[in-house]
């Protein structure tokens, strides 16, 4: 059976964002498998969902949906599922796939620890007691998704010596990342590291960069110190050929996308909306 994987990234408004997916998809390809890989985006780009669907599924009878997405929030849970529905109508014959996204795993526990360190070396090797740690995650009108947030927070937690690591948010809940520097510069904190859980660049990286400059002139006692988005490093690339080939196994740890327990759960629970950008 002729096998082809298609890739969805997030699609950014950014300059670079889309660019960097694609550059990753490059690597991907040249160096972790030896099927056809295709991409496509959720939105913010040229080739969408429905059309990137169409086009793998008009080069091989079994389609791996692949979304390189960190949290399962609305795109995850709803709009990949209901798309490959739409275009099963008119591809009945073809097997679509869904993978599990990224998630919320030991890999990116990895990714996050090493940033801190590199992060950490930067700021002179401060004092972990007095340095706290912000997780910046992208936010979410899905508690789920946020959740995973708050885990690999804690999870960082146990396995670095800092007595503060908090989370906050660049949209949609809270708390957002003044807040959390506040509480933490009157907790004694007299280095703050900020860590954003973001697979690629884009306007939001922008606007964090934007907000730790300011944070630095509203705090000028304190040393800010900003790890980088994680999208090439290896562990992601990793994860990514996990996902594909649990898609294989006999008891798939993939999205039901077939019957779609999970979506129904979601429609019952999650309202998503794009106004996050």
């Amino acid at each position: 059976m002729k096998e082809i994987i298609l890739i969805v990234g997030h699609g950014s408004r950014g300059p670079g964002g889309n660019e960097e997916i694609a550059e990753f998809v490059e690597d991907f390809k040249s160096n972790y498998t030896e099927l056809p890989v295709e991409l496509c985006y959720i939105e913010f780009a040229e080739v969408l969902l429905a059309e990137g669907l169409k086009n793998a599924a008009a080069k091989a009878e079994k389609v791996i949906v692949v979304p390189l997405i960190l949290n399962a929030a609305g795109h995850v849970k709803m709009e990949i599922p209901q798309a490959i529905e739409e275009v099963r109508k008119d591809f009945p014959k073809i097997s679509f796939i869904l993978a599990k996204h990224i998630g919320a795993v030991d890999k990116v526990l990895d990714v996050l620890k090493r940033q801190l360190t590199q992060v950490a070396h930067a700021l002179s090797q401060p004092d972990p007691k007095t340095t706290g740690v912000i997780l910046l995650g992208r936010g979410s009108s899905d508690r789920i998704a946020n959740g995973e947030v708050s885990k690999m927070a804690r999870w960082l937690y146990e396995e670095c010596d800092h007595d503060l690591v908090d989370i906050a948010f660049t949209g949609i809940t809270f708390p957002r990342l003044e807040s959390a520097v506040k509480a933490q510069v009157a907790l004694g904190m007299t280095q703050i590291i900020v860590l954003p859980y973001y697979l690629f660049n884009g306007r939001l990286m922008e606007r964090i960069d934007a907000q730790v400059d300011r944070l630095n002139m509203t705090y000028p006692q304190i040393a800010f110190g900003l790890g980088e988005y994680f999208g090439f490093e290896k562990e992601i690339y990793e994860l990514v050929k996990e996902r594909i080939a649990q898609t294989s196994e006999k008891n798939p740890k993939m999205m039901e996308c077939d019957g779609c327990n999970y979506r129904k759960e979601a429609e019952s629970e999650h309202h998503h909306d794009h106004h996050h950008h």
